[in-house]
């Protein structure tokens, strides 16, 4: 007879390599096509030839456009940020006729009046950024929604980041 002992180091064996071999079935394959919503960090690549300029791509910005995002707590446009404004601004001034409302956006984190402020702060910096690589002021307003128009809900790093941006709306 086989000792308890002896037993149970079977028994956890075999559950083991049950396990083990019971993880490894075939993945299905990822699917290679995307929609519009994926993606919804900084893009690798944006058709800029875009027939339906008012197509949302990326966030809530009209397309071709793209959204700026920024630092937890910060309304400093940093980094890549900056080549997106200057891809932004090539646009609007290629469309004098465009009017845009830079929309500032928080993550849910702080009070609503802090976000709010924040977001307002957020949407100023991106609008003097555009304004000094020439485009026209006049064409250009700002609104703060704080926290109210969370694109993803989740209380993570990837959630936050993403609620913490401009986005850039085509008016008219």
């Amino acid at each position: 007879m086989l000792k308890n002992g002896t037993l149970l180091s079977i028994f956890v064996l075999a559950v083991f390599f049950g396990l083990l071999l019971g993880g490894c079935g075939k993945k299905a394959p990822k699917s290679t096509e995307t929609t519009a919503t994926e993606g919804l960090g900084p893009a690798e690549s944006l058709d800029t030839e875009a027939t339906d300029i008012a197509a949302t791509v990326e966030g809530r910005t009209s397309g071709p456009m793209l959204p700026v995002y920024f630092a937890f707590d910060s309304a400093v446009i940093e980094g890549d940020q900056t080549l997106r404004l200057e891809k932004n601004a090539d646009f609007l001034k290629s469309h004098p006729d465009i009017l845009v409302r830079i929309e500032g956006n928080c993550d849910p984190r702080g009070t609503r009046e802090y976000n709010l402020a924040l977001g307002e702060r957020r949407a100023q910096s991106a609008k003097k950024y555009l304004v000094n690589l020439g485009v026209d002021r006049g064409h250009l307003r700002t609104i703060s929604w704080g926290e109210e128009k969370l694109l993803l809900f989740g209380h993570d790093e990837l959630s936050w980041a993403q609620n913490r941006r401009d986005d850039f709306v085509i008016m008219k």
